[in-house]
């Protein structure tokens, strides 16, 4: 009976602690309502944070958040993905972007003992040199321009099954001689079954505030926050997982209107509910036919919808990519069709320092 009475005051703690979280991040998503209009079609500062730079997750759609796979990589989507599993792991991911622009992330999780995960990794932008000119024309010289985050994560598993984990990320924004500070944070709660064969995740992304803005007097501008939900499902008797997250639900409508034409009703009013809603789906699905290699393909429907040429959409809004692991390295290779002449490869490569320690 005494037994009995500790496990009931046990779970009541848990389920306690459960609902100061979700009081919290509803708390959070209250003090981002005014941030909630305006962020697709290029609102707000700090775009970068929304870049997808592992070429897993790239394969895969562009973003998913339950994805239980053993890669550091992955609590950049969802930082409760952090796990026991990925102490003393470091990995390493760059993407050939549009019009030569260097995407690139690195993430390290220290073997730590005890109940609580943690892992830091740096997010960064190269968008090149350029030649810059006086409004005469006259050239003065070349700049630079880049933007940087730092990853700070923490995760803990409540009860079984169910982890929560936070990301803290300061912001250094860099263009020419204009620069800005800001700090952002990810909070996000992820539930699997007994089999690990489900997954469930909820993930509020870039809550924070724009710190300093580029020039003395400038107005804080909105960072880019988004709502996500997502699931998994491995399947029992093949070796297939299925993935969905759905973005943006913050914003329900994610048609663009024309500033010139804003007077008159947009296309996306006209759009029926199923259109709005798939807007927001992303797809993907793993195939893993031997233990060390993995075959992906996404589907992004928001993409393809804005992105493709009407007359020849060809791919774009479709990904794909392949995972192998070669000794004691995971190697990751992603593509992406983001338009009809803008294509982005992406590679990374994950290890555990462990394996080198006898």
């Amino acid at each position: 009976m005494g037994n009995s009475g500790s496990k009931i005051q046990k779970v009541r703690v848990t389920a306690g602690k459960l609902l100061k979280i979700c009081f919290l991040m509803l708390s959070l998503l209250k003090f981002n309502e005014d941030s909630v209009l305006g962020q697709i079609g290029g609102n707000g500062t700090y775009q970068f944070l929304d870049l997808t730079n592992s070429a897993k997750i790239a394969a895969l759609g562009g973003t998913q958040i339950s994805l239980t796979d053993n890669d550091v990589a992955l609590p950049f989507y969802n930082p409760s993905l952090l796990s026991d599993s990925m102490k003393n792991q470091i990995t390493v991911n760059y993407a050939s972007y549009i019009a030569g622009i260097g995407v690139g992330y690195a993430a390290y999780a220290p073997n730590i003992r005890g109940r609580n995960n943690f892992a830091a990794g740096i997010h960064f932008v190269n968008y090149g040199t350029f030649d810059g000119a006086s409004e005469t024309g006259q050239v003065t010289g070349t700049f630079k321009a880049a933007e940087y985050s730092i990853n700070l994560f923490f995760s803990r598993e409540l009860i079984s099954g169910l982890r929560i984990g936070v990301n803290l990320k300061p912001i250094f924004s860099s263009f020419e001689s204009y620069s800005s500070y800001g700090l952002a944070a990810d909070l996000g709660i992820i539930y699997s079954s007994i089999s690990k064969r489900t997954s469930v995740s909820i993930v509020s992304r870039n809550m924070g505030s724009q710190i300093t803005t580029y020039y003395p007097g400038g107005v804080r501008e909105n960072l880019p926050w988004d709502l996500l939900l997502g699931f998994s499902r491995h399947l029992t008797n093949a070796p297939v997982n299925f993935l969905v997250t759905a973005d943006h639900l913050n914003l329900w409508d994610l048609g663009y209107t024309d500033p010139a034409t804003s007077q008159f009703p947009s296309s996306s009013s006209r759009e029926n509910f199923s259109t709005k809603l798939i807007s927001h789906l992303i797809f993907g699905i793993e195939f893993s036919p031997e233990q060390h290699l993995t075959l992906r393909l996404g589907y992004n429907y928001q993409r393809r919808k804005e992105l493709s040429v009407e007359s020849h959409p060809g791919l774009v809004g479709y990904s794909a990519g392949i995972g192998v692991k070669i000794a004691k390295f995971n190697i990751n290779y992603g593509i992406a069709s983001f338009h009809l002449a803008a294509t982005v490869h992406y590679l990374s490569l994950t290890t555990n320092l462990s394996e080198f320690i006898h």
